[in-house]
């Protein structure tokens, strides 16, 4: 840091299994994503081209050796695995990862409904050759899933082999996790919390009230997902109680 504060907590350093940050590329350039890198590498852990966007993105190699020179792994978007399984392509994909050197998968279900057995076949194959995250949750906004499901779920594919589950939210923060409005539905995180480590979980929260809400239930050092390249060192002063949000949190009485 830049000068010495007292009163900060604790945060992990890298490479890190807790107090992780995602974040969510969208679609940066190659410069953006290398000033992006000049400020924020510490900060971040992993980086996930947003859905399918790496089909579409110019010098997309080029932009994968920055963030592997930076140290931080990336990898493409769920909905990319749902496109290729839709259309029976598994081992095409396998190619693709395989392509473009990634070490870190996707694996989910949000617009495509895949059998869960079939799903945490996917995680176990993957997982012998790659990092797997994967995403419990939908993103149709009327598709409400009960608490015990998502707690079954989120089980069931860290036994596969996920390394850890993301919590669904879409990129708005307003589907999954919490409400359309963007409100957490405080009640289902509780009873997640209740059976799954909160080490072993990504929070998606875009929103800087979503990650406020999640720094003061779990701490600093909480995993959160989907965070927007400009929002990271925001984020981080949110971890340490600099900014206003959470400026009495870490303070002691």
């Amino acid at each position: 840091m830049n000068y010495h504060l007292e009163q900060i907590p604790e945060r992990s350093v890298k490479p890190r299994s807790e107090g992780m940050t995602m974040v969510m590329d969208k679609g940066l350039s190659t410069r953006e994503a290398e000033d992006f890198l000049t400020m924020c590498s510490g900060y971040t852990d992993v980086i996930k081209l947003g859905w399918a966007t790496s089909y579409v993105s110019p010098n997309l190699k080029e932009k994968l050796a920055l963030y592997r020179s930076a140290g931080i792994p990336a990898y493409f978007g769920g909905t990319l695995f749902e496109v290729f399984i839709a259309r029976n392509a598994f081992d095409a994909y396998r190619r693709v990862l395989d392509q473009f050197g990634l070490e870190y998968v996707e694996v989910s279900d949000g617009s495509l409904e895949i059998p869960h057995d079939e799903k945490c076949r996917y995680i176990e194959t993957l997982a012998k050759d790659f990092h797997v995250l994967s995403e419990v949750g939908s993103k149709d906004a009327e598709k409400i899933i009960a608490p015990y499901k998502w707690i079954a779920m989120m089980k069931s594919e860290l036994e596969a082999g996920s390394l850890k589950v993301i919590a669904e939210a879409r990129e708005a923060g307003n589907v999954g996790i919490f409400r359309g409005t963007g409100e957490v539905r405080s009640g289902l995180i509780d009873e997640i919390l209740t059976q799954i480590p909160a080490e072993q979980i990504i929070w998606e929260a875009p929103q800087k009230a979503q990650q406020t809400w999640f720094v003061k239930l779990l701490g600093a050092n909480v995993n959160l997902g989907n965070i927007a390249p400009n929002d990271v060192i925001p984020l981080e002063t949110l971890r340490l109680g600099l900014r206003s949000d959470t400026f009495h949190h870490f303070l002691n009485s």
